[in-house]
């Protein structure tokens, strides 16, 4: 502890170098240009080409047309980032391989705080149609969010509380949006006001889609991938000179259906390592039972959500000598969805809790500039019924970190530090406290105008969830029985990663290889199997993540340019151990963009290969081919700035399972969709 001490104190006055290499996101499947864009996310407030972290950022008119109804579907695509898909209400971002808990979804840079972590079915609560963009940061760079972003952290960026008063008195946006493979019909309107040092901003969206269709599935439709969602947002900020100081309540009510849920296997239960199913006491070859769950329509149950959130941010510039900037960001949440079958509430699952930071910018002291913070977060989390497969814990996080940087020549040197201190407990279960502690260090080198080369490595850990501590019952969601280990201890990840990027000329291009080397990996360990039932305990392995991610762009003409893209990832046990479970398929894409005065569009191709590295009990994943087009024009509206867009996904109407699914099977990707979006700036 002395030491890490000292290493914290010594590390807010000297650069050790940093998180990673930062993604050259041209405009493409890699995110918006992001050379000259503000990475809010960044504690130092700097731009794209100052970051070395692996950072990619979408926003602007691809945001707006690539939007879907949840956020992993969304961001779907980006090289290095995929989605556990659970139907059209529920996914989550997966990044090299990881999702949650190793994968922390931020709003403006404080936790979201609702039950996304805990399981696949339960939607993430940021909403894409309310969001201005989403900053990704994959490995080391997303170092600083803790424990929980040990794979990486999504930061949604918003304007629910404003930060300047509209130069003309008020602005707005609105826009609608119609689906033709869910019957989609959505819209938003945004408006902000301003008067003297105060401006408010009023927001609202809504959702509306029916079952999806699914080429090769038994129905017309897939059943239970419905979703009803709407979202409404009130920010207040009083703005000064120097600074800005604002909060915002937001509330979201979503009802989405759960496909492939079934009662089937509610009485299965474990004796020692075995599952034990009813009169059934041969599991050990599942042909041996031809069920065809994907028949069973019974009414797909049905998730009821409510989230309450309130946003406090706030920053002043200057506050006092050796300062330059003071950040705050909090949020509280009060989160609850009841799982509803036949009519009757089945399970309710809640999460009440707080997450806050701050971050002062010291001053330049011999040349390095950095930033110390604070954080804290607490969170109750319960669930109520059938599958209360977790019992009531309360967690709750304390933080210190830091990051600092130092720029010589063409050589750019940033370093990181992050202590952290949890506390678990559960009724009728066994305490726990862990102490994270987590470092990296990075250099980057413009050995030549335009190039750039960079290194990180990084020393990352994550305290076990209370889900991996403290589980045990049936969780039909994923058809699982689950069972916690109380004496799980903090899972260390030493990672390395290499990037090369160039940023200028007729040919940009991004790549980087990574390993990640995990101590004491966290996973749900399969004991035993029955039919499409599994029997999991969260135990404690070495693991390796080995993966390549990137991009290359040639522009052809000033209006034309053709990106090639693609990821692969690897991960196994270590010693042969075997690999991982629901770990994404390897990926080629070409893409052509093109825009001409007021049109423009693009044409992707994305080959989605075979999943046969496969986890004990797990079975192989088909490849497919995915084809997406869109094609939009800028309408003249005078002093508006409109929209008018078409974009189509699957076209070719491909039958897609996603291996990182629970239920790949019972719900396919979609089929082929269309979505026209009017959208205006005024």
């Amino acid at each position: 502890m002395q030491l890490r001490s000292i290493l914290l104190a010594a590390g807010s006055l000297t650069a050790l170098a940093a998180p990673t290499f930062a993604l050259a996101a041209q405009s493409g499947p890699g995110g918006t240009d992001v050379e000259g864009v503000v990475v809010t996310a960044d504690p130092l407030g700097r731009s794209g080409k100052e970051v070395i972290s692996s950072v990619a950022v979408l926003t602007g008119e691809e945001f707006v047309q690539r939007r879907q109804a949840t956020l992993g579907e969304t961001l779907n695509g980006l090289p290095g980032v995929n989605s556990d898909t659970f139907g059209g209400g529920a996914s989550r971002p997966v990044i090299r391989g990881q999702t949650a808990p190793r994968v922390k979804v931020l709003s403006e840079g404080a936790a979201l705080m609702d039950a996304s972590e805990v399981s696949p079915d339960h939607a993430v609560s940021g909403e894409p149609l309310l969001l201005e963009g989403v900053e990704i940061l994959r490995g080391p760079s997303a170092l600083l969010y803790g424990g929980g972003a040990i794979g990486g952290a999504v930061n949604l960026i918003d304007r629910k509380i404003p930060t300047q008063v509209p130069p003309l008195g008020g602005d707005g946006v609105a826009e609608v949006r119609f689906g033709s493979g869910d019957n989609e019909r959505a819209g938003v309107l945004g408006l902000t006001a301003g008067v003297g040092q105060f401006a408010v901003r009023i927001e609202a969206a809504g959702r509306k889609t029916d079952d999806y269709e699914a080429p090769g599935f038994d129905s017309s439709t897939v059943p239970g991938t419905f979703n009803r969602t709407s979202t409404a947002t009130l920010g207040l900020s009083w703005i000064g000179s120097r600074g800005y100081l604002g909060a915002a309540y937001t509330q979201q009510d979503s009802k989405y259906g759960l496909p492939g849920h079934s009662h089937e296997y509610e009485s299965c239960h474990p004796h020692g390592t075995t599952l034990h199913c009813g009169g059934h006491d041969d599991h050990g070859d599942e042909d041996d039972h031809d069920h065809d769950h994907e028949g069973e329509e019974h009414g797909a149950p049905v998730v009821d959500l409510l989230s309450k959130r309130v946003d406090v941010r706030g920053e002043i510039n200057d506050p006092f000598a050796g300062v330059e900037r003071v950040r705050l960001r909090a949020g509280y949440t009060d989160y609850r969805h009841h799982e509803i079958e036949d009519g009757a509430i089945a399970t309710t699952f809640g999460n009440k809790g707080y997450d806050a930071r701050v971050e002062v910018q010291h001053a330049p002291i011999g040349g390095v500039r950095g930033v110390v913070g604070v954080q804290v977060g607490k969170s109750d989390f319960s669930a109520v019924g059938e599958e209360a497969f977790i019992p009531e814990s309360r967690t709750e996080t304390r933080a210190l970190f830091v990051v600092e940087e130092y720029v010589a020549g063409d050589w750019r040197f940033e370093g990181a530090l992050r202590q952290e201190w949890q506390d678990a407990s559960a009724q009728g279960r066994v305490d726990t406290d862990h102490k994270p502690f987590s470092a990296s260090a990075a250099a980057s080198w413009t050995f030549t105008p335009g190039y750039v080369a960079s290194l990180s490595v990084a020393r990352s850990q994550r305290a076990p969830s209370a889900q991996e501590l403290y589980a045990r019952g049936v969780h039909l969601a994923t058809n699982t029985y689950e069972i916690g280990s109380a004496g799980l201890d903090v899972e260390t990840a030493a990672s390395v990663e290499l990037g090369l990027r160039k940023t200028q000329g007729a040919t940009t291009f991004s790549a980087s290889v990574y390993r990640y080397a995990y101590d004491g990996y966290i996973y749900a360990d399969t004991l035993d199997r029955y039919e499409d039932f599994r029997l999991v305990r969260y135990s404690q392995d070495d693991a390796r993540f080995t993966g390549i991610e990137g991009q290359v762009t040639q522009k052809l003409k000033p209006w034309l340019s053709v990106t090639a893209f693609g990821d692969y990832v690897r991960a196994k046990l270590k010693d042969g151990g075997g690999d991982l479970p629901r770990i994404p398929a390897g990926r080629l894409g070409l893409r052509s963009d093109a825009k001409s005065g007021a049109w423009s569009g693009n044409v992707e191709y994305v080959r989605v290969f075979d999943q046969d590295r496969i986890a004990a009990f797990e079975s192989e994943t088909a490849g497919y081919d995915m084809v997406n087009a869109t094609l939009a024009y800028d309408l003249p509206m005078g002093p508006v700035i409109g929209q008018v867009f078409l974009r189509g996904t699957n076209l070719l109407d491909e039958k897609a399972l996603n291996h990182a699914s629970f239920v790949s099977t019972s719900a396919p990707l979609r089929g082929r969709n269309v979505v026209m979006g009017l959208r205006a700036l005024f």
